[in-house]
């Protein structure tokens, strides 16, 4: 929820045709009186329509090898564009396809992990994996708010301790989204299955803001979790394409 969005301009043309009245020749000879011509109806003057212009074609800073690894299917794409290779802040917008392009939803704040990202992520590097993830399954500590995707409530979402900045991690799993990296689509987020085997890490997920760095994970305000519960549709095949600004251009 997918916040799921460039809003559509409307361009409207400031030139608006009028027509021009033409008044009667003065003569001198006096002419025998006529009767009045009828009344011609008068043609309205054409006024401007509005102009909609589509929405774009591309989503907003994705280059052509993203835009490619994007499914042909998916109507829902959630881009989280970092700051920089090594930054542990992002910035999360909802996109969805609609016949004219793409619209882009509201921008969202948010966190990724303490190191930046990586093209090979593994166990323990403290940087979030760069790629195209398809996002299937959800749950929570919390009762489910009207999630579309399959929701997984449980008392396993629990996240003691705190954060690399001291803050709190006490609600960061109220509600989750997993990212299909290095798991098994279609289980809990608390499935530890590892299909490229436990040194490639795993267990990343959309999950609420502690307010500073994650370990692998993706973090936005809690609002914004419950916006992306329940806008992400699995009949839109909803995906992630995540990483730092100058990746996601390529």
């Amino acid at each position: 929820m997918i916040d799921r969005r460039a809003a559509v301009a409307l361009l409207v043309s400031p030139l608006l045709l009028t027509g021009c009245g033409g008044g009667a020749e003065a003569t001198e000879r006096r002419t025998p009186a006529a009767r009045p011509a009828p009344t011609a109806t008068p043609t309205p003057a054409p006024t401007s329509q509005p102009m909609v212009e589509s929405a774009p074609r591309r989503i907003a800073g994705l280059g052509p090898k993203l835009h490619a690894a994007i499914p042909d299917h998916s109507r829902q794409v959630v881009v989280v564009t970092g700051r920089g290779r090594n930054s542990p802040r992002s910035t999360v917008v909802l996109h969805e396809r609609t016949a004219g392009g793409w619209q882009a939803g509201t921008a969202w704040p948010a966190h990724n992990a303490l190191r930046g990202w990586s093209a090979h992520h593994t166990a323990g590097d403290l940087r979030s994996p760069l790629g195209v993830f398809t996002l299937s399954d959800a749950g929570g500590l919390l009762a489910d708010p009207g999630s579309r995707l399959p929701y997984h409530h449980s008392s396993g979402f629990v996240s003691p301790g705190t954060g690399f900045e001291g803050e709190p991690l006490a609600g960061s799993f109220d509600y989750v989204v997993a990212i299909d990296y290095n798991r098994r689509p279609g289980t809990s987020p608390l499935d530890w299955t590892r299909p490229l085997g436990p040194g490639r890490g795993g267990g990343v997920w959309f999950h609420v803001d502690h307010g500073g760095p994650t370990h692998g994970c993706v973090s936005v305000a809690k609002s914004h979790m419950k916006d992306l519960l329940r806008t992400l549709d699995p009949q839109r095949h909803p995906v992630v394409v995540m990483g730092y600004a100058d990746w996601l251009a390529l």
